[in-house]
Formats: C-alpha cells, sequence, structure tokens
C-alpha cells in the first residue's frame, strides 16, 4: 500500500522576518502533504485508518487463478489498485478448488474472505464449520447436465450412462428429478476432466460448469445441448463471498470496501476482459489458457446480468433463494441435521451490500 511521509519540520530562529518566512513555508508544507494524501487514497483519512487497523488480508479463491466470478475480479481489484484507493492490504491466494479446507482456513481466521457457494456455506455449517456469507453475484449456479442434441427430454435418460466428477451434483440431481427423468434407472460413472467422452459416446449425459465445458467443447467444433438446474427451479448460486464472522463484525468498512472494490473491477472487467484475465495469466504463469479464460468471464459475467432481478444492487444476497437452497438440501438429506430457515438466514447478512449502494449505482470511491 502507499503511505503518505510527512517529513520532520527544521526549527529556525532568527528575526522576525525568517519566523514570518517558516510560518508561510510551514503552510505550505502541510498542504502539500494533505494533497498528497488525498491523492494517495479515495477515501477519508478516518476510513483509511478504520481500514488500515486490520492490517493484512487474505482472500483464497475458489480455484487456482481460473478466470471466474469472484476470482478475476477479486485479482483485478488488486491489480488495478482498487484496494490501495480504499488502504486495504489484500494478500490473494490460489485455492485448490477444495471447499471444505477453503471454509476451515476462513472459520479459523487464516484466512478471512473466500469465494464459495451459498450451498457450501450452508454445507459447513452442517460440519461445525462458521462463516458468514456476504454477497452473492446470481441465483444461476455453474452446475449443468450436458447431452448430445438428440436428446430432446431428461427423461429420455432414463437406463443410460450418466458421467460425474466423484458425486452427482446436488442441482443437477433435483433437476433430474423435476423432469420426471428416473435417476435410479442410469448407470453413474466417475470420469475424468475431458469432455470430449460425451461428443464420443462413451457417456449419455455429463455433469460440469456451465463456464468451462460447454466453451471447450465449442472450441473444439462439438455441438452440446446445456441442462440449467435453474431453468427447472432449482436454487443455486454463483460468484458468492464468504468471510470470517468475527472478523467481519469487527472491521465492518473492510469488508463494505473489499466487496466495493471488487464489484468496482467486475464492472471494469465486463467492458475489459482480455485486460483482466492478462492480470490472472501473469499470475498464472506458462499454460494458462487465455482465450478459455476469457470465454468463462464473459460467460459468468452475462449470466450475471441476465439473471440479475430488477431493481436488485450487484452481488446482493436474495434471501429468499437462501430459503429455497436449505429446502432443497433438507430434502434431499444432504445434511446430517436439518438447518431451520432462522438459521440458515443467520449465516448471511445482507448490510454489507446495502451499505456500499445508492439508488441502485455502487458508490465508488467509499463516502
Amino acid at each position: 500500500m502507499s503511505r503518505t511521509v510527512t517529513r520532520p519540520v527544521v526549527a529556525l530562529a532568527g528575526a522576525a522576518a525568517a519566523l514570518l518566512a517558516f510560518t508561510a513555508c510551514a503552510a505550505e508544507d502541510t498542504s502539500a502533504t494533505e494533497a498528497d494524501a488525498s491523492e494517495s487514497t479515495a477515501i477519508s483519512a478516518e476510513r483509511c485508518a478504520e481500514n488500515e487497523a486490520a492490517g493484512a488480508i487474505t482472500f483464497l479463491t475458489g480455484y487456482q487463478y481460473q478466470a471466474s466470478a469472484s476470482i478475476l475480479d477479486v485479482v483485478a481489484a488488486s491489480e488495478l489498485g482498487y484496494f490501495d484507493d480504499l488502504c486495504l492490504d489484500v494478500e490473494i491466494q490460489p485455492g485448490t478448488g477444495d471447499t471444505g479446507q477453503n471454509t476451515q482456513l476462513v472459520a479459523s481466521d487464516q484466512v478471512q474472505f473466500t469465494s464459495v457457494s451459498q450451498q457450501n456455506l450452508l454445507q459447513a455449517y452442517d460440519t461445525g464449520i462458521e462463516l458468514v456469507g456476504i454477497s452473492s453475484y446470481s441465483n444461476v449456479g455453474l452446475e449443468i447436465l450436458m447431452t448430445m442434441p438428440e436428446i430432446e427430454d431428461l427423461a429420455d435418460l432414463d437406463g443410460t450412462i450418466l458421467g460425474h466428477k466423484g458425486g452427482l451434483p446436488p442441482a443437477v440431481a433435483a433437476m433430474l428429478e423435476e423432469a420426471g427423468a428416473d435417476v435410479d434407472s442410469m448407470q453413474q460413472v466417475v470420469v475424468g476432466y475431458d469432455p470430449s467422452i460425451l461428443p464420443r459416446g462413451q457417456v449419455d449425459s455429463l455433469t460440469g460448469f456451465i463456464s468451462n465445458e460447454p466453451n471447450l467443447l465449442a472450441a473444439a467444433g462439438e455441438d452440446v445441448t446445456v441442462w440449467r438446474p435453474y431453468d427447472y427451479g432449482v436454487p443455486s448460486s454463483l460468484g458468492a463471498f464468504a468471510a470470517n464472522p468475527e472478523f467481519a463484525a469487527e472491521h465492518p468498512t473492510v469488508v463494505e470496501d473489499f466487496l466495493r472494490a471488487t464489484f468496482h473491477a467486475f464492472e471494469y472487467c465486463e467492458t475489459a476482459a482480455e485486460e483482466c484475465v492478462a492480470f490472472t495469466a501473469d499470475l498464472s504463469g506458462e499454460g494458462y489458457d487465455v482465450d478459455h479464460n476469457v470465454n468463462i468471464w464473459n460467460t459468468e459475467a452475462e449470466i450475471v446480468r441476465e439473471a440479475q432481478p430488477e431493481g436488485t444492487n450487484l452481488g446482493a444476497i436474495d434471501t429468499d433463494n437462501v430459503l429455497a437452497i436449505v429446502a432443497m438440501l433438507n430434502d434431499f438429506s444432504l445434511l446430517e441435521n436439518d438447518i431451520s430457515d432462522d438459521t440458515a438466514l443467520g449465516l448471511f447478512d445482507t448490510s454489507f451490500v446495502d451499505a456500499i449502494f445508492a439508488d441502485g449505482e455502487l458508490v465508488w470511491p467509499a463516502p
């Protein structure tokens, strides 16, 4: 972070004229120092001091430096200097994709912020790990099911082979049930990360993420049908952030301004995808597929905007969606113990997003 350095004033002695000259110079120095301070940050000295008092804070990505919503925008906020503008000292660490590990690190305050779905946050609470959800970009989840175009109804998959990465995602299972498909009749097999097994006919359906496998297959010239749980009324979330509860309670302006800078970067990257993906590419090093990650970002950013309810703020937590997710988790017996509606709502704090918007517009910089 940049900080203003105030030089010590050297005392002068002498006649009245010299004293007057010194006073004038001191006034000029003070004005210059105040000007430097106002240029080095975008917020008041008081708010800057509050944010700096939190010290260094750590954000852990959901998966490496993939250009997903809730990863790329945080990296961009750092690289574009938005965190510095708000006197935040943010360190970004790449996650491995292990949601359980991420939630444990946040709960123990080794990490202050992470990207984690609302569903995963509730499942973590069920295992004794408590976080506070502070925002969510969309109720449209990333998990999808893919088939070849000849499948025109999900019930057509009865008795076929379904490939997944180790477990059928609950949202996909709920979608199949809503569509009247017989999941028990399907042969479920664990597959790797090569989506070409679908067009090669090794499986009849394949789970994946809406911004990943469909884009890879399209780039390879393969035409597939994407089935979204959201279209069947199945609740989920995309690009959600969570924080350590005690840290959030002690440093509310830090939470607000972390989101403020991140959302500001989200808006910037909506029209500068290549520039923003270059930031994550630099952090990742060789082997980073820039074109694919540009597609990931554009796909997710478009989903966020298309599915954003009219009159709501970017990143606002939809409490009705939280309750719908709880109901799904309870109904599908995905929790050791059912979570009540009141308990679930208590794990999310809508005030942080509310505080950074005015009349539907993100307030930049902080007041």
